[in-house]
């Protein structure tokens, strides 16, 4: 943000919530929330309040030696992840290491004056050190959401979604979350939906230097953000489809714990992807002329983003299909002609 621009408005925070409270008011609203001191108790916390070498043996007492991925940027990349210049490509190597070694490799890079940026992004704990689990259990959610670990020392991701809720955990240094409502897509300049550094699709604007020649829209996104820095201990609930931009501020060794999920509050379930229907019409509607598109848009609109049970008052419910909350069988047989529609 610079000097005269709008600023961001604060994340709401709960402290001191007990569980019943955060699944009563916080999971069940479509609005971010900062737990603050939610996991506070977790041994791996209380490692890192003590010092980065601390928590770093801390994980290492726990890693089985099976490789991570992670990915490594040189100094003039300022530990942003983005696109090469020519967007061929990304301006990060890719590599797989057991944690114990990025912990040596962050070790020695905060000795460095302008060390490489490293990030060990969404590994799951279950494969790389699977008793930490155990000791450090988020008992908010149900036990079957895995808990998924990022390592690294200063590292920005930009903007993204994602399709699912999310609980991100701070163990060790200090992150800044900047959210934006899924509205501010059209202001935030996203990337290809289909070539993305991390696999979600993301901005190119920068918010911390923010270009406005080239992105102007962008003020309209920073008016509408929120924003919070969170320290060890402290949580955050991000809704499914809010942007976040995620800046781990520690310049030597930063570590979190997240948890994703769909579905009903704290289950895991393989539910319909939105992504796969925006992917079919992209195909499908896109195409179409203007004015078809926009008839297209008002049956979208009656059938799915505005749908209401008083629409449907005047068929039979025996009658009325696909627009009825569909049995499992009769939505897989919808899903096997979708396949079939789109080999033809």
């Amino acid at each position: 943000m610079t000097m005269g621009e709008p600023g961001p408005r604060s994340i709401p925070e709960l402290r001191g919530a007990d569980e019943r409270q955060i699944r009563e008011e916080v999971l069940t609203h479509y609005q971010p929330a900062v737990l603050r001191g939610l996991v506070r108790e977790w041994p791996a916390v209380k490692a890192a309040l003590a010092s980065p070498a601390e928590i770093a043996r801390y994980l290492a007492a726990f890693d089985n030696c099976t490789p991570v991925d992670a990915i490594l940027m040189p100094p003039q990349a300022r530990g942003r992840i983005a696109y090469d210049e020519a967007m061929d490509g990304f301006n990060f190597v890719r590599n797989r290491l057991p944690v114990s070694a990025i912990l040596e490799q962050l070790a020695r890079y905060a000795q460095f004056e302008d060390p490489p940026s490293v990030a060990v992004q969404s590994a799951l704990v279950a494969d790389c050190l699977p008793r930490f689990g155990t000791d450090n259990r988020l008992t908010l959610l149900d036990a079957a959401v895995a808990p998924r670990l990022w390592i690294g020392n200063r590292v920005t991701v930009p903007a993204h979604f994602d399709e699912s809720d999310n609980v991100a955990c701070v163990v060790a240094g200090r992150r800044r979350f900047t959210l934006f409502p899924p509205e501010q897509v059209a202001n935030l300049y996203v990337g290809p939906l289909d070539f993305a550094p991390t696999g979600a699709a993301m901005s190119m604007a920068q918010l911390t230097e923010p270009d406005f020649g080239k992105y102007p829209r962008l003020r309209e996104a920073l008016a509408a953000a929120w924003v919070a820095d969170l320290a060890p201990g402290d949580a955050i609930y991000i809704p499914t489809l809010w942007w976040h931009h995620v800046e781990s501020l520690d310049p030597t060794l930063n570590v979190l714990v997240n948890y994703w999920w769909k579905g009903a509050l704290g289950a895991v379930e393989r539910t319909a992807s939105g992504m796969d229907c925006l992917l079919h019409s992209l195909l499908n509607v896109r195409p179409m002329p203007v004015q078809l598109r926009k008839a297209w848009a008002s049956l979208f609109d009656h059938y799915v983003f505005s749908a209401s049970d008083d629409d449907l008052a005047h068929i039979p419910p025996h009658r009325r299909g696909v627009l009825s909350t569909m049995a499992p069988d009769a939505a897989q047989r919808i899903r096997e002609l979708l396949i079939a529609r789109l080999r033809r």
